[in-house]
């Protein structure tokens, strides 16, 4: 197959890729405008493979959408550009509609009039991947409850409201136009190329420079962890086998508090770095509670069974085997994130 990666240079996009280019014989064609988050050096280990191709489009200029369906004539489609981050969406939630509702209506469309003029056979084929949140389902009151296909929606902060938006919209083309669409909705990613502003790359970096590692409120809101690579072989599976119009919920088994994830970071760096900055004498001493987020949800959890009895995928790494694999990552690539923390990977991105 021919595959269209979108936001292919960010957290999970590049895991995916590097998925497909290693595991398949697909052609991969990331389409990524490089924003701050989009990060050409994640992808290093397979931009040089004939079957890779990168095109710096924003999925928000249609013409330049025409164009790459037209030169690359992909089989698949998988959606992935977003805005992410929900303290970014606070402050300045324009992007986050920018992006992630026009962004998503504007490929739609050009997916839609791409697969119109398909021959019969490579129609029936096509498949439009989108990739959203757990976040769309807002916030789970009672602790033995689970998000599963059929919760309703209940976003809480602009990033989870635009990400529900751009579900819908997807929903929306399958139901009105036919065009071949599935959805999946997965918890929290952690692992390798992570951007530093999410929680356990910075409390990973933050505690190798000695610097306060902040939590929210108590620190008890609860998320389940998905390591990335988990994700990545998932979302090939649902692309590759998935049923057309289905919607897949993804999920690590790993529910772990805020706190307790901080707790473990530290607890691994006082195994691997037991050498630390200078006027700390335990990692854990650099925890400090701050005001919590507007709107902060309390808990999410995923009820995976479908994609499990469906599709058989079930994930390889538990929390603890997947957050040592992390840390040793960040401690194995400094050049990696050294260049994110200064600003010099983005150079590329703006063309120099």
């Amino acid at each position: 197959m021919k595959i269209l990666v979108t936001g292919g240079a960010g957290f999970i996009g590049s895991a995916v890729v590097r998925h497909i280019i290693k595991n398949s014989q697909d052609d991969v064609i990331v389409l990524d405008k490089l924003t701050y988050a989009g990060n050409l050096e994640s992808l290093s280990e397979v931009d040089s493979h004939v079957r890779y191709a990168f095109e710096q489009v924003d999925i928000c200029n249609r013409n330049e959408l025409d164009r790459v369906f037209s030169e690359y004539q992909p089989d698949v489609v998988m959606h992935l550009a977003a805005e992410s981050h929900v303290d970014r969406s606070i402050d300045g939630p324009a992007a986050f509609i920018e992006t992630n509702i026009v962004g998503t209506y504007t490929l739609l469309e050009a997916a839609r009039c791409y697969w119109n003029s398909l021959e019969s056979e490579c129609k029936d084929a096509f498949r439009f991947h989108h990739i959203s949140t757990d976040e769309v389902y807002g916030d789970l009151k009672d602790t033995d409850d689970l998000f599963t296909e059929e919760t309703s929606y209940d976003p809480s902060s602009p990033y989870s409201a635009s990400k529900a938006s751009s579900d819908h919209l997807v929903r929306a083309w399958y139901r009105t136009y036919g065009l071949p669409t599935i959805v999946t909705n997965c918890s929290n990613n952690y692992g390798p190329y992570h951007f530093p502003e999410k929680l356990i790359p910075l409390m990973i970096l933050n505690a190798l420079e000695g610097k306060a590692l902040p939590v929210y409120g108590d620190g008890m809101q609860i998320r389940d962890w998905l390591f990335v690579e988990d994700h990545a072989r998932a979302l090939y599976k649902v692309v590759t086998e998935g049923i057309v119009g289905e919607t897949y919920n993804i999920g690590g088994h790993n529910e772990k508090s805020n706190i307790e994830v901080i707790k473990a970071i530290c607890s691994l760096l006082e195994e691997l770095v037991p050498s630390k900055p200078e006027g700390v004498i335990h990692y854990q001493d650099l925890i400090m509670y701050v005001k919590d987020r507007p709107g902060h949800d309390v808990r999410y959890a995923i009820d995976a069974s479908k994609i499990e009895q469906q599709l058989g995928w079930i994930p390889k790494e538990n929390f603890e085997s997947g957050l040592r694999k992390t840390v040793e990552w960040y401690l194995d690539n400094k050049s990696w994130w050294l260049r994110v923390l200064d600003g010099s990977y983005s150079l590329e991105r703006l063309g120099n």
